[in-house]
């Protein structure tokens, strides 16, 4: 049986940013596992995604995090990548007359953390995003012109090559099936009758995190998987895509996003579901393209793609990261939501520094976020005497 200091289950996002930063920072002779249950890495939501860096979407730790990570993108560790991991894009997030209030109050929350961020009025919207209808963007915008599209396989790559050089080790086809400490380490069971040893377990594993957590004994942080699903459609012949804005509505309740020669739509759904290879349903595309269609110009007559992924939060939609309170040994990585990719550079280096006992980074501390606000102790209700 090999042993391990950390064992990592998971190869999506989350799994191979925390085996990057943690791997070089173990003692000689410690080791790191990343043990995935599908056949090739990335498999599951890290797959699927919308592939853009938004530092103004998601709660303020979210948001904060994201902005530690886009530092690490925009400027990668040499041999990371061989091209850009960030390419301009721009958001606008648009909403109609009755919202104006609404949307320059978020506009200003977000300039706080991102100044870039301002209110559009409606004419600076549509001259941003002529595909827009006025009615669509008649109280105006947030606009983000610093927001990304990001090369997530490149991402996902460079965190993965780095692990490995470091000594990680990456198995596939390796489902946990059992757990069981004793004397201080982990046996994990794995489903093809194997079995690796380990000090610790960080439990990377998406939607299965809770599933994973009870195998262990751990108490349920709450994880919800919600599908979303997505799909792309050609854009109309002769538009130059390379300076629009992604369009996002006010409500979150639709989105489309150009990419090289066609547009990326979806519904913005958030449906519960339990951990499963996902699929997209038909009535999610088609009220996705009637409202792509209502709010813009764009006629969509043939999906060429589509696709559904499982976005998993907790109930504050915030990260989960942090040493079960009451399983020694067993370190949560979940609940990353739809943000998984925009953090993870930053959320891999955090939950590194909290694994080994180093408290939070202090940049990243310096934005806002605070361990107690990450740790699943959070979820432990408090003793009551009776």
């Amino acid at each position: 049986m090999q042993d391990f200091d950390f064992a990592i289950i998971g190869a999506g996002i989350a799994g191979v940013s925390a085996a990057y930063h943690l791997a070089p920072q173990l003692a000689s002779g410690g080791r790191v596992v990343i043990l995935e249950r599908e056949h090739v890495p990335a498999y599951h939501t890290t797959g699927r995604s919308a592939a853009l860096h938004s530092e103004t979407y998601g709660n303020a730790s979210i948001r904060a995090i994201t902005v530690a990570s886009g530092r690490f993108y925009r400027q990668p560790p040499a041999g990371f990548t061989d091209h850009p991991l960030l390419t301009p894009r721009g958001a606008i997030v648009a909403g109609r007359a009755e919202q104006e209030a609404a949307i320059k109050a978020a506009a200003a929350d977000y300039a706080q953390l991102v100044p870039s961020v301002r209110w559009l009025d409606p004419a600076e919207v549509l001259h941003l995003q002529p595909l827009l209808k006025p009615e669509a963007a008649s109280g105006g915008a947030v606009f983000e012109p610093e927001a990304d599209d990001m090369d997530v396989a490149a991402i996902h790559a460079g965190f993965l090559k780095g692990a490995r050089a470091a000594g990680g080790v990456l198995r596939l086809n390796a489902e946990v099936t059992a757990l069981d400490r004793k004397d201080g380490r982990w046996t994990i069971r794995l489903r093809d009758g194997e079995s690796v040893s380990a000090a610790n377990i960080v439990n990377a594993s998406g939607a299965w995190a809770d599933v994973l957590g009870a195998l262990a004994g751990c108490a349920p942080i709450g994880l919800v998987p919600k599908r979303r699903t997505a799909f792309t459609f050609d854009s109309p012949q002769g538009l130059d895509l390379t300076h629009l804005p992604m369009v996002i509505d006010f409500d979150e309740s639709f989105y489309f996003k150009p990419e090289v020669g066609q547009f990326l739509g979806s519904l913005a759904d958030e449906t519960p579901s339990p951990p499963c290879d996902a699929q997209p349903e038909e009535i999610d595309v088609a009220t996705a393209v009637d409202r792509i269609e209502t709010a813009s110009t764009l006629t969509i007559r043939r999906i060429k793609n589509k696709w559904a992924g499982l976005r998993s939060f907790v109930a504050d939609k915030s990260l989960v990261a942090g040493y079960d309170p009451k399983v020694e040994g067993f370190f949560w990585l979940a609940g990353q939501g739809g943000y998984g990719i925009q953090t993870a550079a930053a959320a891999g280096r955090l939950a590194t520094n909290l694994a080994l006992g180093k408290g939070l980074p202090v940049d990243i501390a310096s934005l806002g976020v605070a361990e107690a606000a990450l740790s699943p102790a959070r979820f432990t209700a408090p003793f009551t005497a009776k």
